[in-house]
């Protein structure tokens, strides 16, 4: 179970923050756009013939920085678990946004899968599922960040880049990390082997 109501949570940020960074619970605009930045740079120069699942979309802020950029994926696909924000995303993005839980459901294929966030209020054994599902359902790779540091009882979920090396590490999979963009936050890329 994760250490918070997910949907509560979320809900309770759009209701006080709207769709703004803050109503999906970063600290600010530039924090979100910096973690983005992060994610894009393990993803392939052209995305116009991938499809990308962007696992625990949100609002569709992920795609909204690619096409501000001029990039679109051949295909973006959604997947979020508070339905708000599947509606939010539907309407922002114009793309396939399913109400659905990773952690439960089959995950659709894609050839990337990408997180910014959504593992962090979950516990350490839902956030080892959560990413070897997403990336067990891609066929080329996940890219995904995660808050920097020792975990505690009653926080956001913490990790350091050897804890999920280690859980990864059964999946045979080439492992990147990057911590130079934020001083509390890291991004992983696991890419299927060849």
């Amino acid at each position: 179970m994760p250490r918070v109501d997910t949907d509560r949570f979320y809900r309770y940020s759009l209701e006080h923050y709207g769709h703004t960074a803050k109503g999906v619970q970063w600290t600010s605009t530039d924090s979100q756009l910096t973690r983005f930045e992060a994610l894009r740079r393990f993803l392939p120069e052209d995305l116009s013939t991938l499809t990308l699942a962007d696992a625990g979309c949100g609002l569709g802020d992920f795609f909204a920085f690619l096409s501000a950029r001029g990039e679109r994926p051949g295909r973006y696909l959604g997947l979020d678990v508070v339905e708000p924000m599947v509606e939010a995303a539907r309407l922002r993005t114009g793309r396939e946004i399913l109400l659905l839980d990773v952690l439960q459901k089959d995950l659709p294929p894609a050839d990337y899968y990408v997180c910014s966030g959504a593992m962090n209020t979950l516990t350490r054994e839902e956030t080892q599922s959560f990413i070897e599902r997403c990336f067990m359902a891609s066929t080329e790779g996940f890219v995904f960040n995660l808050l920097f540091g020792q975990d505690a009882p009653l926080s956001y979920n913490l990790c350091l880049p050897e804890e999920v090396r280690a859980w990864t590490a059964h999946l045979e999979a080439e492992m990147v990390v990057a911590n130079d963009y934020l001083p509390d936050d890291f991004t992983v890329a696991l890419r299927h082997r060849r």
